[in-house]
């Protein structure tokens, strides 16, 4: 009896079984058919964005068509009329040749042959070609857009991913002043009395993230606006939070910074320089555990700012924030966590 009750429950578990796996199955088929659907559109307005592309350019060269035939037309009529004077001045020389007056032939003689204002008709060519300057304008707007939709599309995929995050008071160095409700951050002017536990860093300016993550995605948003130096990440749990410190994948450091208000910087010892067309008002990152991956993005232009990959992850990741020092209340503006906006 108890064999048959271990058989009998041996079936159920592999029923089970199947039905976890049929379960998986049509989660997969429905993820699937979204993704589908999402490509479908992405490629559609990548289609879209082209066929435009191409209508603004061949009525630009439509314009520029029509300018360039009615300036052809000006400088046609504006020859015609100096080949009318100088028919008439030629009749009019002509004319004097046979006169026997010396004193009306020496009065005339003169303003006839004085110099005209006229163009000089030698140095003015006309075009014969469409200006590849302007194809390679369009081309060059076109790679913009394109690049701005697909990462567009790459953000909203990260931001499926998004966690609540919130700063640990018990890692934050004594110098920083955390809210309330540990989303946001600033560098006070005086060093707090606090308990100097094995967590708390205590020479560099650091405060890390409450949550610890060793596997799948996730993905988080801080507001940087209006300050000159900031540093955001993910470190390793196990760094050493005491002494003074060197940002970089080695050290369990996966971080981009900003310094002196507009250099921006990878530490991916050694330091990259990284150079963005706008200054990022908020700062996306995406961690990607098993992929190695950790990514930053600027979420108000949509674009792409650093990535760290291939890279071997075995110990939990925290959220790594530093606001930089104050700089004389220039660089007083906390660093802000903020609710990512799935619908932007």
């Amino acid at each position: 009896m108890k064999t048959q009750k271990d058989v009998q429950q041996m079936i159920q578990d592999r029923i089970k079984k199947i039905q976890d796996i049929k379960h998986s199955s049509e989660v997969r088929k429905r993820n699937t058919e979204k993704e589908k659907a999402a490509r479908v559109e992405l490629f559609t307005d990548l289609i879209r964005s082209i066929e435009r592309c191409q209508t603004e350019l061949l009525e630009m060269m439509e314009e520029q068509q029509k300018a360039a035939e009615k300036q052809e037309e000006e400088l046609i009529e504006e020859l015609e009329q100096e080949i009318t004077e100088l028919k008439m001045r030629n009749t009019e020389l002509e004319e004097l040749s046979h006169t026997e007056d010396h004193l009306h032939l020496l009065q005339t003689y003169s303003s006839l042959c004085s110099p005209r204002n006229t163009r000089n008709w030698s140095e003015i060519s006309m075009k014969t070609d469409e200006s590849l300057e302007t194809l390679r304008k369009a081309l060059t707007q076109l790679q913009d857009t394109l690049q701005e939709k697909l990462t567009l599309t790459e953000l909203k995929r990260m931001q499926q991913y998004a966690v609540d995050v919130t700063l640990d008071p018990d890692t934050a160095h004594p110098n920083l002043i955390l809210s309330d409700d540990g989303k946001q951050v600033r560098r006070g002017d005086i060093s707090q009395k606090l308990p100097d536990n094995p967590e708390r860093f205590d020479t560099c300016i650091l405060v890390l993230g409450k949550e610890r993550f060793s596997s799948g995605r996730f993905y988080f948003e801080v507001q940087v606006k209006e300050k000159n130096v900031w540093d955001l990440g993910v470190a390793r749990e196990s760094i050493i939070r005491k002494g003074l410190i060197t940002l970089s994948p080695s050290n369990g450091y996966w971080t981009v910074g900003l310094r002196n208000e507009n250099t921006y910087i990878a530490f991916a010892g050694p330091p990259v320089s990284v150079s963005l067309r706008v200054k990022p008002q908020r700062v996306g990152v995406f961690v990607d555990y098993e992929e190695g991956l950790v990514s930053f993005y600027d979420v108000e232009s949509s674009s792409h700012i650093y990535s760290f990959t291939g890279q071997s992850f075995n110990d939990k990741l925290c959220p790594y924030f530093c606001p930089g020092l104050n700089d004389g209340g220039k660089n007083s503006t906390p660093l802000i966590i903020t609710p990512v906006n799935h619908n932007k």
